[in-house]
């Protein structure tokens, strides 16, 4: 049976991830005790269950410390994958603020505010960080973190996964990336009247980019060096390393560069490329970008 826990920061999108999951044949269960996980799951199995998904966060009240020991447990019984969201605290407050929701340690004693209660559950859930596959859903649509959520279920997970993600600056850093390297002084389609309007995925954007010497030096750059701190990464027992490319906007540099990775790191990890900034349909199909 394959498990997937979705765990991370009260807000950041787990009913989102849950709903997907459940969309996709998965049984789903919300806000279950880390001490249950295993009775469920043996239950479930027995009665020909192959796919569960559970969100286990800081409602989870005392049992949350156990959580690393349990995840440790079932992995060897089950396939087990934990997915990590988190946002900012400011894209957090905005969000409890519009559904008018309590933040589920509002009510904890010495919570002066719900800023407060966010940080608080920050250091309470840090320590599950590690377990598996961040996504920081501060700047992304519901649908798109519906279709980065079935990507990831989609995706064969053998060793470290190697995740580039392209993301706009004007948007802020992703705090799910490890490392991150700025493309925004590269040559930039924007100007061009023609491509303006196409992103880094777009056979006239790709034409122009890889025609420009800055930009190919760019990706010899970044690819020298995460191909010399890879086994590094894999030697900590890494589960995925995310590597973000960042430019202005996060349609047109960012994006080529990070196909083009992508394809240069195929034969060395198991490879993920996202792009935070891409509209995306319910079914993953790529829309027009945005204004701006």
């Amino acid at each position: 049976m394959r498990i997937i826990l979705i765990t991370g920061i009260s807000g950041s999108g787990k009913s989102v991830a849950l709903n997907a999951l459940e969309d996709v044949g998965y049984y789903c269960v919300d806000n279950l005790p880390s001490r249950f996980l295993p009775d469920l799951a043996d239950f479930l199995c027995g009665d020909g269950y192959d796919k569960l998904a559970v969100a286990i966060d800081a409602r989870s009240g005392s049992s949350l410390p156990d959580l690393p020991k349990v995840i440790a447990g079932l992995k060897t019984r089950y396939d087990v994958h934990t997915l990590f969201l988190t946002s900012s605290t400011q894209a957090l407050i905005q969000r409890f603020s519009e559904t008018r929701r309590r933040h589920p340690l509002s009510s904890t004693t010495g919570m002066a505010s719900l800023a407060d209660a966010i940080e608080r559950e920050r250091e309470l859930v840090s320590g599950l960080t590690e377990f598996g596959h961040q996504i920081d859903t501060s700047n992304l649509r519901a649908n798109t973190l519906r279709a980065w959520v079935k990507k990831f279920i989609e995706h064969e997970h053998s060793g470290l996964t190697l995740m580039f993600e392209s993301f706009g600056f004007k948007r802020g850093v992703p705090l799910d990336a490890d490392l991150v390297f700025d493309v925004r002084t590269l040559p930039n389609p924007y100007y061009d009247r023609a491509l303006r309007p196409l992103t880094g995925l777009d056979q006239p954007v790709i034409d122009f980019l890889s025609g420009q010497d800055d930009v190919q030096e760019m990706i010899d750059d970044i690819s020298t060096y995460v191909h010399k701190w890879l086994p590094r990464f894999r030697d900590d027992n890494r589960s995925y390393l995310t590597v973000g490319i960042g430019c202005t906007g996060g349609q047109h540099r960012s994006v080529y560069i990070a196909e083009a990775l992508g394809a240069l790191f195929t034969a060395e990890a198991d490879v993920l490329v996202r792009h935070r900034e891409m509209v995306l349909s319910e079914d993953g199909s790529r829309q027009a970008p945005p204004p701006g």
